[in-house]
């Protein structure tokens, strides 16, 4: 076979994700700011993660967000309440009137590092149960399954009110 001079896409992601608009829409509020500076005044936005993982989050706005250079966060999903990070916008791809966002962790814990990392295999685990047609694809260790909505999830899970 002949090489058309093309390389196959490889993944430059660092830490596995996992999207959060499945089945729910999650609103967050970003504050944009100088992380940590004297005097700083923080502006308040509304926008929706689409997608995380222990790296950073893609983000939809409906107003383009600030050039800071760096802000300050909290993560609040089920599973991730009360997560402080602190960010960088790595892309703004405007369409319309709205805005998809990367933005990029400079600054997170070990722990939630790793509990998002967690929760993303979980959910890439899943994945591969329901394409293999496995009877249980949701099993009980699963640390997805606060964000899943997925019709496969077994009834051994609390079901969200």
């Amino acid at each position: 076979m002949k090489s058309n001079g093309h390389h196959p896409k490889q993944e430059r992601r660092k830490h596995p994700r996992f999207p959060v608009v499945e089945g729910l829409i999650e609103p967050i509020d970003l504050q944009f700011g100088d992380a940590g500076a004297k005097g700083s005044t923080a502006k308040s936005q509304p926008a929706i993660l689409t997608n995380l993982s222990a790296g950073g989050m893609s983000l939809l706005t409906f107003v383009e967000p600030p050039h800071a250079r760096v802000f300050d966060m909290q993560l609040g999903l089920p599973g991730l309440e009360h997560v402080p990070v602190e960010g960088k916008v790595v892309r703004v791809h405007a369409k319309g009137q709205t805005f998809n966002v990367g933005i990029q962790f400079t600054k997170i814990s070990k722990k939630h590092e790793q509990q998002i990392n967690n929760m993303a295999g979980d959910h890439l685990d899943c994945e591969t149960r329901i394409g293999l047609s496995l009877p249980e694809a949701c099993i009980e260790e699963c640390r997805f399954h606060w964000l899943c909505h997925k019709p496969q999830k077994s009834p051994h899970w609390p079901k969200k009110s």
